[in-house]
């Protein structure tokens, strides 16, 4: 017998057509002999649609709460970050991925990054800013440049910019607050940027996938929505590492994994910094140095005052639910690792098969 398992996607986030993408890739990969699949669209304005044909909300609700699981194929605010996982959870029903406290968690970036701090890893120094609040100068001085500016709870990296003079600072936060009014303010980690996969398997066993390293192109400064999603960006799998360096960062994030509460799947993106003697922050203004490690870092701002070894990764961001086309990172890596697409399916439908949700 087949299981009726809906896929649930768009959303009114800003990573609407990313979830439209995604969501695509899945109902592409599914195999329609094990399952009996329903697809169920939030579009931009609310309105939600069954198999193509606009319903009222308590219709979708029940065709929900009717599924054996929800795959919920949603990206940003209102579908990854536990607002749709509460509801699945009050509907009874059993859904693929993160659920509401790790969602929630992992959105936003400021409490990830005390929670990974909190569990020993380490974080880029910053600082968080609410609504009209601003960067002061002690902390321009101890950041230094670059930093980049973030929307606290946003992916794909809609309002992210890189900022390498402080004239450059109003511009970005008003960028990054079109997206979110909180607002994180990160110093720039110099190194290598790598990509950990992470999945748990239907019997409980968590598994990290083999890395994956990102080089952008030369049109952009940094991973941004243009070098992910229009292509330029190469992914060399697996990462060039050496094997003791691969089991660090596969651990790193396995304990990511556990420190955020996951289960299902997570990508966790690291920098290894580069090697060296440590270099202060610059401010371009003849300021003292602090230690390039964050330890520096005070008590009223985000990151863990790092002082062990200096070629510890950095914890940059997580990511719940990844990107999910064919193209994207997360399936990438694991068909590197022997599982294809569609099998990478059947273990997170099966995973979620046998989670209770919370009554």
């Amino acid at each position: 017998m087949s299981i009726r398992l809906a896929v649930l996607y768009g959303g009114r986030s800003s990573e609407h057509e990313v979830s439209r993408r995604s969501a695509a890739s899945i109902l592409a990969h599914l195999d329609r002999a094990a399952y009996q699949v329903t697809e169920v669209l939030i579009g931009r304005d609310g309105q939600w649609h069954v198999d193509g044909e606009p319903v009222t909300l308590p219709a979708a609700l029940a065709v929900l709460a009717d599924q054996d699981v929800v795959f919920p194929a949603l990206h940003g605010p209102y579908g990854e970050d536990g607002s749709v996982q509460s509801m699945l959870e009050w509907l009874g029903v059993r859904y693929v991925g993160n659920g509401v406290f790790a969602g929630a968690a992992a959105m936003d970036k400021a409490v990830t990054k005390k929670l990974l701090s909190a569990a020993g890893l380490r974080v880029a120094a910053g600082v968080t800013l609410g609504p009209g609040e601003f960067l002061s100068r002690v902390d321009q001085r101890r950041l230094g440049l670059p930093v980049f500016v973030k929307p606290a709870r946003a992916g794909s990296s809609i309002g992210v910019s890189r900022v390498d003079e402080w004239w450059q600072l109003p511009t970005a936060l008003l960028l990054a607050r079109d997206a979110d009014p909180k607002v994180l303010v990160e110093r720039a980690v110099p190194g290598r940027e790598v990509d950990v996969a992470v999945l748990e398997h239907p019997d409980g066993r968590v598994e990290a996938g083999p890395p994956l390293e990102i080089t952008v192109p030369p049109t952009s400064a940094f991973f941004d929505y243009s070098a992910k999603y229009d292509g330029g960006a190469v992914f060399q799998i697996p990462a060039e590492l050496d094997p003791a360096t691969t089991r660090l960062v596969q651990d790193r994030a396995i304990r990511a994994f556990h420190a955020l509460g996951c289960r299902g799947l997570l990508r966790v993106d690291l920098f290894l910094p580069e090697p060296g003697p440590a270099q202060g922050p610059t401010t371009g203004d003849g300021a003292d140095r602090g230690d390039q490690n964050g330890s520096d870092v005070g008590a009223d701002g985000d990151g863990d005052g790092w002082v062990g070894d200096p070629a510890e990764p950095v914890v940059n961001e997580v990511n719940t639910f990844p990107g999910f086309t064919s193209a994207s990172q997360f399936p990438r890596i694991w068909a590197q690792a022997g599982i294809a697409f569609p099998d990478l399916l059947d273990i997170l439908v099966a995973g979620a098969r046998g989670t209770v949700p919370a009554s």
